[in-house]
């Protein structure tokens, strides 16, 4: 049974205030929390068992979600403190609650009507990512997605922008140490780096593939588009504003 990892653990520094009492995946949106969302989602899948990584506000998580039971659901808390250990390490860091197998994973702190079941239940390589066109406040994208469905790290090419949402192998993270080499925190125990390096390792062996996904997306990042998606939820009129 496929497993799923939420990244729940950023500070939201740039949705303050509104984060101030508040963990950014609790902010409500068309009157849910925007995690629960995905939850919805997840479970409609068919995934059973939910990671979800927290630090900031931590013990608001439990408080709202409780075990799951609701969405037909197993919750797991991963905790990190005081810092978060970034999508890198928050990954290493989840996976004795994740398994051997593949698992789909989402940032917390995104909104988006895609169906979950168009991803592969097993990426080709080491990842599958979902990309989408690029909002305007991240113009020039992150990576290339070629004819064929695979990405490059290629900024001299058209780049679509990744969505926070994919199918991961665990060994993504196997030697990820000698691929982080030195990079700040990650001598830490538990050590603490971005996933972004593996992703670009493994690109550059062919080992990435993704798909472009040209439906409703927005990175809730300030409390304007927060407002934004609000709006247009409680509208539920045609496309999202100011992604």
């Amino acid at each position: 049974m496929m497993k799923a990892l939420v990244f729940a653990a950023g500070l939201g520094e740039r949705m303050r205030p509104l984060t101030e009492h508040t963990p950014k995946p609790l902010l409500l949106a068309g009157g849910k929390p925007l995690i629960a969302w995905h939850l919805e989602k997840l479970a409609a899948l068919g995934v059973r068992e939910v990671v979800i990584n927290t630090s900031w506000l931590a013990e608001q998580f439990p408080l709202a979600l409780g075990d799951g039971s609701r969405w037909n659901l197993r919750l797991h808390y991963a905790h990190e403190e005081p810092t978060p250990l970034e999508t890198g390490g928050g990954m290493l860091n989840a996976l004795p609650l994740l398994g051997d197998a593949p698992f789909l994973v989402v940032n917390g702190d995104i909104w988006t009507d895609f169906d979950f079941s168009l991803l592969p239940r097993e990426p080709a390589g080491e990842a599958h990512l979902l990309l989408v066109d690029n909002p305007p406040q991240h113009p020039r994208g992150d990576y290339h997605l070629d004819a064929h469905g695979v990405l490059h790290d290629d900024r001299d090419a058209p780049c679509l922008t990744y969505a926070g949402i994919g199918m991961y192998r665990p060994s993504i993270l196997d030697g990820w140490r000698a691929v982080i080499g030195d990079a700040p925190g990650s001598e830490r125990t538990p050590p603490r780096f971005s996933v972004v390096p593996l992703q670009k390792h493994f690109m550059a062996q062919g080992r990435i593939s993704g798909q472009h996904y040209r439906g409703q997306w927005t990175d809730v990042g300030t409390p304007q588009r927060l407002q934004a998606l609000e709006d247009a939820l409680r509208a539920d009129a045609g496309p999202l504003p100011a992604r």
